[in-house]
């Protein structure tokens, strides 16, 4: 069984983690979205890139603000990541996670517990997740998130698709 290494990301991660990013995105949503979501992911990766390094410089600057973690496999190959940070929702200040993806290939392995664990430890926390999406749903559900009542539709690069607000306390 792997063991994979999680670390903090830094600056000279951002065209890894964008890579990561898009990859996941294209094995998580491979049945849930249209061909034209895959298409605008593929094309934006460069500009993914630069908004990614960006991130990452402001995170060095801010001790409070979003961090970000790349998960590698045995051989260094980056095979999942996570972003959390204070909330950025009006009416949920609290802590937030923005985005765990996992390659396909490590699921059943841990890792996305281990990322979980990573990205808010045992805090209260919230996140928007798609609907249409069981496997991540199940996962937290898992890990004590509820679904507190909120929805919204997704902006046009994900096609309108409605998506829910999960909390932990």
């Amino acid at each position: 069984m792997q063991q994979h290494l999680i670390r903090a990301a830094t600056v000279h991660d951002a065209e890894a983690y964008a890579r990561t990013h898009v990859a996941a995105l294209h094995e998580s949503y491979a049945r849930i979205m249209p061909r034209e979501f895959h298409q605008y992911y593929d094309a934006e990766l460069p500009a993914m890139i630069e908004r990614r390094r960006g991130m990452l410089e402001a995170a060095a600057r801010t001790p409070d603000g979003a961090r970000s973690w790349l998960a590698f496999d045995d051989d260094g190959v980056p095979v999942a990541i996570a972003t959390s940070g204070p909330g950025r929702d009006a009416d949920r200040p609290d802590f937030e996670l923005h985005h765990i993806y996992t390659l396909n290939r490590t699921h059943g392995s841990g890792l996305g517990q281990r990322l979980l664990t990573t990205a808010i430890r045992e805090e209260p926390a919230y996140l928007w997740i798609l609907e249409g999406n069981p496997r991540a749903e199940r996962f937290y559900l898992r890990n004590g998130f509820e679904p507190d009542g909120t929805t919204m539709l997704c902006g046009p690069t994900w096609h309108l698709r409605p998506m829910y607000r999960m909390h932990r306390q």
